[in-house]
């Protein structure tokens, strides 16, 4: 079998600043069709979060010691705030806090509650951003008291799912948990 070269890191680096200039230039040749076609619609400015959106994940996945929770985090994060960005673009009817960031914060816990059953073994490698994902899902359990969120019950869904999803992987990892703070606590 054949394999591919792989590229040395020089040339990686090179391939990514070429990469990053072909992107600013596509970002900014995009903000000039849509000032000269349609100045009073911003189309553009979503099409250069996506850009945006595009290299954070990039550069994120170029890192050699970041495991799968840490992606569903990052993706996470980043999608949620895309979508609150493409919303408020559009004038912010609100959709992006209704209903996109409670769904994704819905496939976030079901993706950490697999990665707990499949490997309930790292389960302490996961631990830091799953907590991470629950803080971050408490945010439409906190706009649940504000009158910006219409759709009330996907919020409650969604703040329900991330509890149950910790309380379910400390339930199935409870001793690695109890082993893992004996050891970095020292009792």
């Amino acid at each position: 079998m054949i394999y591919p070269k792989k590229l040395s890191s020089k040339k990686g680096e090179l391939v990514l600043k070429i990469l990053l200039i072909v992107s600013i230039l596509i970002a900014i040749l995009l903000l000039v069709i849509n000032k000269l076609t349609t100045p009073n619609i911003s189309w553009a400015a979503i099409a250069n979060g996506g850009i945006v959106y595009i290299w954070i994940i990039v550069l994120y996945s170029i890192n050699k010691n970041v495991n799968i929770a840490g992606h569903v985090m990052v993706q996470t994060i980043a999608i949620s705030l895309l979508t609150l960005f493409i919303d408020y673009k559009l004038g912010f009817s609100g959709w992006s806090i209704n209903i996109s960031i409670p769904i994704i914060i819905i496939i976030a816990n079901v993706s950490m509650l697999i990665l707990t059953i499949v490997s309930h073994r790292k389960y302490i490698k996961y631990a830091i951003y799953q907590l991470v994902i629950v803080l971050f899902s408490t945010i439409p359990g906190i706009l649940l008291g504000e009158d910006i969120i219409k759709n009330k019950v996907l919020s409650i869904v969604a703040s329900g799912i991330s509890v149950l999803n910790l309380v379910l992987t400390l339930c199935l990892c409870a001793r690695d948990v109890k082993d893992a703070i004996i050891r970095k606590f020292h009792i």
